[in-house]
């Protein structure tokens, strides 16, 4: 009854910006990203509409001095780290005085024409960067679904999970100096691969290239080194999501993995896409996620609903064809493994995290086929390639393909969305040319 009012009290909520009811950026999600105008610097903004509200402009205003007092500036920043160190009041306070400034009835900036044309911008005259600076990027592997099937695959059936699978969310360090924001292409990367077992190994250019549909968090406050943070306390360290592929040549991977796990076949591109939707946002969207059995141990008990029902959707569009073609539908509820918990585990040892790390889920898949989050599991390691509508296959990703990703929740009238994370791959580099 009180998910329900929520959700009716927020489809209530209206803006003087008009937005489509399939906007992914309606008043009632205000999502954080940084941006900048032509022949300036970079700066925290808001998406609302097709436009971005400049929170920089609005607070040399001083529309947020009560909402952190001393700490300025916040938004005059190339990134959101700052913001992000601040914690949930802050956030919260910040919120609440941009979704009064642009709601409906609220006429400071509705009545103020030189006020909107300082402060609000088109989204299409505006350079996005990327959100964060990201000290440090783990990935997790936290669909039951994803570690079955790719352990199926490689396994069989009978030997597909990890023992610790169900006792623990595993992850790996990635690569934080690769990540790249939405929109950034990529070059196949060259490594050692092996085609056949006991065969000597060989130089080249990956063949088996693939997307992994995935979500991040960027970590709000953090810890200091040797004091773990709760399960129960973890959701006060989690700033807000954005869309995660952890592009990967599966060729290289396979070779490499035994005994340390992903290194080469990871660390030559991640793409993340550029605005941040805060657990504020994505509230009323809270449900159960998959039941744990055997239950966790007692570090990693999060109560209560610890999933969020977010549609998440992948099309692929081959070079030189005009439209692209969903590949996979799935949703976020699906992971076994929640934030929470990801967050725990992390700092169970004591490690410290720090304001705009960034966290990732790990493959989402669902249960079905149409839901798998990886070619891999799609074409099922190439024995099933996947018929596009053009008339070709893929097996994996090819030169010139565009991967989107898209997700978001759906409201009484209204989406919570994440906007689109695009990018390609393009031909291996030259390696004559420095």
């Amino acid at each position: 009854m009180a998910e329900n009012i929520m959700r009716s009290t927020r489809s209530e909520q209206r803006s003087f910006i008009e937005t489509d009811p399939e906007s992914h950026f309606p008043i009632q999600n205000l999502p954080y990203g940084v941006f900048k105008r032509p022949g300036e610097e970079s700066r925290v903004g808001v998406a609302i509409g097709d436009m971005v509200l400049d929170l920089a402009a609005l607070e040399e205003r001083g529309f947020f001095e009560a909402a952190a007092p001393g700490a300025t500036p916040l938004f005059r920043r190339p990134s959101l780290n700052y913001f992000m160190s601040l914690g949930r009041p802050a956030w919260r306070r910040v919120r609440a005085i941009i979704s009064r400034l642009l709601s409906a009835d609220e006429p400071r900036l509705r009545d103020d024409p030189e006020l909107r044309r300082a402060v609000l911008l088109p989204q299409a005259s505006v350079e996005m960067c990327l959100p964060a600076e990201i000290g440090d990027y783990t990935d997790f592997y936290s669909s039951l679904e994803h570690a079955m099937n790719v352990g199926t695959m490689f396994r069989g059936p009978e030997n597909a999970l990890p023992p610790n699978y169900r006792w623990m969310p595993i992850a790996y360090h990635g690569r934080a100096s690769s990540i790249v924001l939405s929109g950034a292409d990529l070059h196949r990367p060259r490594g050692q691969t092996r085609r056949e077992p006991g065969a000597a190994p060989e130089f080249g250019s990956s063949r088996r290239v693939d997307f992994e549909l995935e979500m991040g968090f960027f970590v709000g406050p953090g810890n200091e080194l040797g004091r773990p943070i709760p399960a129960d306390q973890a959701a006060e360290h989690i700033f807000g999501l954005v869309l995660v592929n952890d592009w990967s040549a599966r060729d290289i991977q396979q070779w490499e993995y035994v005994p340390l796990g992903p290194f080469l076949a990871k660390n030559f591109g991640t793409s993340i896409s550029p605005w941040v939707v805060t657990l504020d946002a994505l509230e009323p969207f809270r449900c159960a996620g998959p039941e744990q059995d055997p239950p966790p141990l007692p570090y990693l008990r999060s109560e209560g609903k610890q999933a969020f029902d977010i549609h998440l959707e992948v099309t692929l569009q081959p070079a030189g064809s005009p439209l692209p073609h969903v590949i996979c539908r799935s949703n976020y509820k699906y992971l076994y493994w929640n934030m929470c918990q990801q967050l725990a585990h992390h700092t169970i040892t004591g490690c410290n995290l720090r304001p705009g790390d960034l966290l990732a889920s790990g493959t989402i898949s669902g249960p079905a086929p149409g839901s798998y989050g990886s070619l891999l599991e799609l074409a099922w390691r190439g024995e099933r390639p996947l018929q596009l509508p053009n008339g070709q296959r893929r097996s994996f990703i090819e030169d010139g393909d565009r991967m989107v990703m898209t997700a978001w929740c759906q409201g009484d009238g209204y989406r919570v969305g994440f906007g689109e994370l695009t990018g390609r791959i393009l031909p291996p580099l030259d390696p004559s040319i420095p």
